[in-house]
């Protein structure tokens, strides 16, 4: 069965909701650049409040090493998720499993993404949009993704619940990873951090139709 993953979460009402619909994990963004930025003291309230068997994912990009540690000294965090140029050295070095996210584009080789990352968990699969380390909204072409990757993939990037189903089928991913797409608002009156509990529930509805479907 695919797993879900929700990221981006700033309130405890959204981690909860996540919990409520099935999601298998949430994401707490460590990036001060991002709308959805969460502070320390934040986090570790966000990671509290989650019940049981949901994992908790802490993304950096490009950050201290010692800022990182800083993180897990104060935020009980499962999953640890590099955005930026960070090398498998540098991934490898917390104690914690890890996810290294590619942003895909032409040329991009994945199957060298894995061999280089072979101590990561999955390779999250999002897009490339200049500048702009994750958490865009932007779609990649799907069919970048080679069949024979030896990592799970986690596939995000534009994710919603209109095309997930279409991801699924398509990619036949580990995981699914959903931000803006199960964000209160649309278009440029979206609110960047604050999920939709209806939008949470009708995305991993969608994965479980599908999964169903292709089971």
């Amino acid at each position: 069965m695919t797993r879900i993953k929700i990221c981006g979460i700033t309130r405890a009402e959204d981690g909860l909701a996540a919990a409520r619909a099935g999601a298998d994990a949430i994401g707490l963004v460590f990036y001060q650049r991002s709308p959805r930025h969460v502070g320390i003291a934040q986090a570790a309230q966000l990671a509290a409040v989650l019940p049981p068997f949901v994992t908790t994912v802490g993304l950096f990009v490009d950050a201290d090493a010692a800022f990182v540690r800083e993180v897990l000294s104060g935020v009980s965090l499962d999953v640890l998720q590099f955005h930026g140029d960070e090398t498998p050295e540098y991934c490898g070095q917390f104690g914690k499993p890890y996810l290294k996210a590619i942003r895909v584009r032409p040329g991009v080789d994945l199957l060298q993404c894995a061999s280089d990352f072979c101590g990561a968990r999955g390779l999250l699969l999002d897009a490339y949009v200049e500048g702009v380390p994750g958490g865009t909204g932007a779609r990649f072409d799907w069919g970048l993704i080679p069949e024979s990757l030896p990592l799970p993939v986690i596939l995000s990037g534009g994710l919603d619940a209109q095309n997930v189903a279409a991801a699924v089928r398509q990619v036949r991913p580990y995981a699914v990873d959903v931000s803006s797409g199960v964000e209160a608002g649309q278009g440029i009156n979206t609110l960047k951090g604050i999920k939709d509990a209806a939008k949470i529930a009708a995305f991993i509805n969608e994965v479980k139709r599908i999964d169903v479907q292709l089971s």
